[in-house]
């Protein structure tokens, strides 16, 4: 399910503002020039991963797609452009009729992807394409960010379940992105309603300890949700002394009690000690949800810890120490003219610091070894060589100014799965170390 889906609107009256104002004023001073009709190519990618992690996670195409078609300048957008003197009526007039009517390709929504990997192609005249730089970048930063925090997460819990509940550690809107690009990344359900709403996600959540603290006892507490909820509900143990809140849950629930939650302490040793007083007060099904600030590193310190479930909050929706990806949107092709029929040119920006780029347009291909595992990032401009034809990355997503490649969250989730299973081993070691696998370019003649 997606927001389209829902025939939901935008938050705003429309995604044009999501711009910084220097693509406006490049509009204008190319429409001046004769050279804003000019053909280009634009792509997203990284020139590195953050450091120590060993791949990237595609996260947010779905909501680029959205973003992409609400890019409209209503009479608001366009009357505060005018107020402000951002651009002249030239470009306002120009702006009243935009529609994206070119061509997007990118790496589907949960694939992985290496440094130089074409993430997002973006193809059109300069001027229509120009202005989606800031909002595409915003998306693709932020929500690959946290899908690969998610992945990293997932990969360290093992078949054990992941909850997001980081809203109230972020921006309420980006609480909803963020549940969207962790359950891509691997996560089983979200805290969020909004998320659950637009998405289908997955929703989950009983108590706090504000609740307990409610009550005299915390025998009312437990008796009041159980009513509520029934036997089968997660009851909070560590708002005073665990133990004794555990034997109080088991009295109450019995042994059909669903779960129990700890969200302090040392959760290594207060989970077996858990563990073994469930099993004792005959509650052998009733399981254990630790929660208190996790990040993956805390989770796989976890493995051996008889825990159930994990719920993450902070360090997800804040890419676990890496809030974004980096990510650019750069020229990389234009036109010697505005005559449609005018070839494309390479382009790309010469200096020093590690800002360099690579011109044309290029494909992207995944090489497998002998055993079918990933073994090098294969990019290139030009013909594809034909071993890797069946191979390429890139998926068309909007054709014509239209979006050809909506889906069901659950199908970018399982993509994923599947793509970090063909990388080798190593890419889900916690541990420092370079990408896993390494990026090689092939120099070809630029498509027209």
């Amino acid at each position: 399910m997606n927001t389209a889906d829902l025939g939901l609107p935008v938050d705003v009256p429309s995604t044009a503002l999501f711009t910084d104002q220097y693509e406006l004023t490049m509009l204008q001073a190319a429409l001046k020039a004769g050279t804003a009709d000019r053909r280009s190519v634009f792509e997203v990618f990284t020139r590195r991963l953050p450091d120590g992690r060993r791949y990237g996670v595609v996260g947010g195409t779905g909501r680029v797609l959205d973003a992409v078609e609400n890019f409209r300048f209503d009479e608001g957008v366009l009357d505060f452009l005018r107020d402000r003197k951002i651009v002249d009526e030239q470009t306002l007039k120009w702006l009243a009729d935009y529609r994206f009517s070119g061509d997007i390709w990118g790496y589907p929504e949960g694939e992985v992807y290496f440094p130089g990997s074409p993430i997002m192609r973006v193809e059109g005249s300069f001027a229509e394409c120009v202005l989606l730089e800031t909002v595409i970048l915003s998306i693709l930063n932020h929500d690959s960010a946290i899908a690969a925090a998610a992945s990293r997460m997932a990969s360290a819990a093992g078949d054990r379940p992941l909850i997001e509940m980081g809203a109230r550690r972020t921006h309420e809107l980006a609480a909803v992105a963020a549940s969207r690009a962790a359950y891509v990344g691997g996560f089983a359900s979200t805290s969020d309603l909004a998320a659950g709403f637009r998405y289908g996600i997955p929703t989950v959540g009983t108590s706090a300890h504000a609740f307990t603290l409610l009550h005299d006892r915390e025998r009312d507490a437990f008796e009041a949700q159980v009513a509520s909820l029934g036997r089968n509900t997660t009851l909070l143990v560590d708002t005073y002394d665990v133990a004794e809140a555990v034997r109080t849950a088991v009295e109450v629930a019995g042994p059909e009690l669903g779960a129990v939650r700890i969200d302090s302490g040392d959760l290594l040793l207060v989970a077996h000690r858990v563990r073994q007083q469930l099993d004792e007060l005959g509650a052998t099904a009733t399981k254990i949800v630790v929660t208190s600030d996790l990040d993956e590193y805390a989770i796989a310190s976890l493995a051996a810890a008889p825990v159930d479930a994990y719920g993450v909050g902070t360090q997800l929706v804040t890419g676990s120490g890496h809030p974004t990806c980096s990510m650019v949107y750069k020229l990389v092709a234009r036109a010697e003219s505005a005559d449609p029929a005018a070839p494309l040119v390479p382009v790309a920006k010469k200096s020093t610091g590690g800002k360099t780029s690579i011109g044309g347009r290029k494909w992207a291909a995944r090489r497998p070894d002998e055993r079918g595992v990933a073994e090098a990032e294969v990019i290139g401009t030009g013909p594809v060589p034909a071993g890797l034809a069946d191979r390429q990355l890139l998926v068309e997503l909007v054709k014509g100014g239209d979006v050809v490649a909506r889906e069901p969250l659950d199908a970018a989730r399982a993509r994923h799965i599947a793509a970090r299973a063909d990388l080798p081993l190593s890419a889900t070691q916690l541990s420092r170390g370079e990408p896993v696998l390494p990026t090689e370019y092939l120099q070809g003649r630029s498509e027209s």
